[in-house]
C-alpha cells in the first residue's frame, strides 16, 4: 500500500478523553496526521481544465494552500473568466485545454470535465507529461482505467482521482487510525446516510440513471477500500427505489451490501430526507470500535472505543474546503517525494469496480461479483455527457 500522510509526523495534537465507570482519564493514542499534509518545497503551476460550479471549491482550497493556479480552460470560455477573475486575475483563460497541454510551464492539471468528455482529456494529458487530478468518478469503463494507469506510469507521471472526502475530518481520522492498528483486523464496515438530494432538480445531474449509487455513493465506496486495503471484497447486493413523494427522477432509496472473505459491509442511502437529517458510519474491529455520526456529512463527532475506554477526539476542519485541498496536496508530496499518492488511479479502479458492481446488481436484482462488471452501459453516455 502507498506511503500516506497519515504517517507523517506533523500532526496536530489532538486532545482525547476518556470515560471509565464515570471517572475520566487520559488515554494514550498515537498522534494521527488527519490534516491534510502539504508538500514542503514543491509548488508547482496548475491548469484547471473545466470550470463548473464544484470548481469553486477546488479553487477556494488552492487559494488558500497557496498553491498557484496560472490557467483556466473551459469550451464555454465565461465559466473559465469567472473563475479566472473570482480566484486568479492574473491567470490565462482559454476554450479548449490543447492549450493548457502545450505549456512546459504547466506541471499539474486538475480535470473537472464530465465523464464522457473526461476520458479524452486524461489521455492527452498524460500524454503530454502532466501529472493528473481527475474529477470523481474516474472513469467509466474499467479497462479504460488500466489503460490510464499503465500509459501514466510509462510516461513518469502520477495520476491521483479527486476522492475528497477521504479528507473530510471524521474519515480521515478514522482512516489514520486504522492505519495505526488501533482497531485491529475489520470486520464490518456500516454506514448510514439521510440527507436531501432534490437539489439536481432541473439539473443535468437529475437525468443521471442511479445517481445516487453512482455520483454520490462512490465517495462510500471509496472509503471501504481505504479503510480496508487488504481486504478483497467478493460479491455486491444492491437494491433501489423511488419514494412516493419525490420529485426528481432517479431512486432516493438505496442500499448495498458488500461480502468479503470475513467480513461484511452495508452503506444505507436515504436521500429524500427533508427533515432530521443524520449520517452515521460504524467500523467493528477486534481491537476496538470506530463510530462516526451527526447531523450531515460535514458535520461529524469521531469515537474511538477499546476495552480500556473511550475515547472522542477533537477534530478540526470540514469535508469542505479541506477534501479538495486534500486531494491536490497529497499529489504534490507525491511528486515531491516520487511515490504513489495514495488517492492514486489504480487504488480507486478497486472502488469502481464495487460501485458498477452495486449498480448492475440494482437493475438485475442478482448479486455480482466484483469486478466482473467492467462498464457502465453504453445507454447511460448521454447523460453523462
Amino acid at each position: 500500500m502507498a506511503e500516506t500522510t497519515c504517517t507523517k509526523q506533523q500532526a496536530l495534537q489532538s486532545e482525547y478523553a476518556t470515560r471509565d465507570h464515570g471517572n475520566t482519564k487520559k488515554l494514550t493514542v498515537p498522534q494521527l496526521a488527519y490534516r491534510p499534509v502539504r508538500p514542503k518545497w514543491y509548488r508547482p503551476r496548475i491548469g484547471l481544465i473545466a470550470c463548473g460550479g464544484i470548481t469553486k471549491v477546488h479553487l477556494s482550497a488552492y487559494e488558500n494552500a497557496g498553491y498557484d493556479v496560472v490557467a483556466f480552460a473551459d469550451p464555454v470560455i465565461e465559466n473559465a473568466l469567472d473563475k479566472r477573475d473570482t480566484y486568479y486575475p492574473n491567470a490565462d483563460v482559454y476554450d479548449h485545454a490543447d492549450a493548457i497541454f502545450k505549456r512546459d510551464d504547466i506541471d499539474v492539471v486538475d480535470i473537472a470535465a464530465h465523464p464522457v468528455h473526461r476520458a479524452t482529456l486524461l489521455e492527452q494529458a498524460i500524454l503530454a507529461g502532466k501529472h493528473v487530478l481527475s474529477q470523481k468518478p474516474f472513469v467509466l469503463d474499467l479497462d479504460f482505467g488500466e489503460h490510464l494507469v499503465a500509459l501514466a506510469d510509462q510516461h513518469h507521471v502520477k495520476l491521483a482521482v479527486n476522492q475528497n472526502a477521504r479528507w473530510a475530518p471524521n474519515q480521515s481520522w478514522m482512516r489514520c487510525a486504522i492505519e495505526q492498528n488501533m482497531l485491529g483486523t475489520i470486520s464490518s464496515v456500516d454506514s448510514h446516510v439521510a440527507w436531501d438530494h432534490t437539489w439536481v432538480k432541473g439539473k443535468p445531474f437529475e437525468q443521471i440513471p442511479h445517481l445516487i449509487l453512482y455520483d454520490f455513493a462512490i465517495h462510500w465506496f471509496d472509503m471501504l477500500q481505504s479503510f480496508m486495503p487488504n481486504q478483497q471484497p467478493l460479491e455486491v447486493m444492491a437494491s433501489v427505489t423511488s419514494t412516493q413523494n419525490q420529485c426528481i427522477r432517479p431512486p432516493l432509496l438505496a442500499q448495498v451490501m458488500v461480502q468479503y472473505e470475513s467480513a461484511q459491509a452495508t452503506l444505507i442511502f436515504r436521500a429524500d430526507t427533508n427533515a432530521g437529517k443524520s449520517a452515521r458510519t460504524l467500523v467493528i474491529g477486534n481491537r476496538g470500535t470506530l463510530c462516526s455520526d451527526g447531523s450531515d456529512v460535514n458535520e461529524q463527532n469521531v469515537q474511538f472505543a477499546s476495552q480500556e475506554g473511550i475515547a472522542t477526539p477533537k477534530l478540526q476542519g470540514a469535508w469542505f474546503p479541506d477534501g479538495m485541498d486534500g486531494t491536490m496536496s497529497e499529489l504534490l508530496c507525491a511528486i515531491e517525494d516520487d511515490r504513489q499518492p495514495a488517492n492514486n488511479a489504480s487504488d480507486n479502479l478497486k472502488a469502481l469496480a464495487i460501485c458498477f458492481a452495486a449498480i448492475e446488481s440494482a437493475e438485475s436484482g442478482t448479486p455480482q461479483k466484483v469486478g466482473t462488471v467492467r462498464r457502465l452501459k453504453e445507454s447511460w453516455l448521454k447523460y453523462l455527457a
